[in-house]
């Protein structure tokens, strides 16, 4: 089994979705000794922004994205939601994943994708609460996900979500506890 850990927060050690990431890989890693991770920090080594006029450079590191995503079969990527949406280091990883006739192609049945079989496990991190209420309609960070991975085929996505984080330190203890705990089953399931 191939896994490929990607995450984007800027937060370096202070980061939850961070946090929560390393502890499900570690799981991964406990459950199926063989796991094989390939680890990428969009943070600490970000991407240029696509073009189309890519130097050779850009282009051969758009490649090695592309075929890490591939040969995944288990993606476990950091989201935090930043001014309601990804991280733009983020944006820039998903579109060197979105290929088309690659990981998607347009039939005269409209688009189909070519990347399924994967299971995506997202590790999001929120500062306020948008699962609910009146801020759940300013959430574009997981309809996006979740919409952009299906167009690629991918099926199984899955959230392990702490938010409101930024609502005191008990509130936040709350959450991660909540999150890290969800870990367990979501390993259950893949048994």
């Amino acid at each position: 089994m191939k896994l490929l850990h990607v995450d984007a927060s800027a937060l370096g050690a202070h980061s939850v979705s961070r946090g929560l990431t390393a502890a499900i890989v570690d799981e991964f890693v406990r459950h199926h000794p063989g796991v094989e991770v390939t680890y990428r920090d969009l943070h600490a080594a970000p991407l240029a922004h696509w073009s189309p006029t890519a130097d050779e450079k850009a282009t051969a590191e758009s490649a090695q994205v592309l075929q890490e995503f591939l040969d995944a079969d288990v993606v476990v990527l950091g989201s935090p939601m930043y001014n309601f949406s990804i991280a733009s280091s983020l944006k820039a990883w998903i579109d060197r994943i979105t290929v088309a006739g690659t990981t998607f192609r347009y039939t005269a049945n409209g688009p189909e994708g070519l990347a399924g079989g994967k299971r995506v496990i997202v590790a999001s991190s929120r500062g306020g609460i948008y699962t609910e209420g009146a801020a759940s309609a300013m959430d574009f960070q997981e309809p996006y996900l979740r919409a952009l991975f299906g167009f690629l085929g991918v099926t199984d996505i899955e959230f392990v979500r702490a938010e409101g984080l930024a609502m005191g330190d008990e509130r936040k203890a709350q959450a991660v506890d909540g999150a890290t705990a969800k870990i367990g089953s979501l390993l259950r399931k893949a048994a």
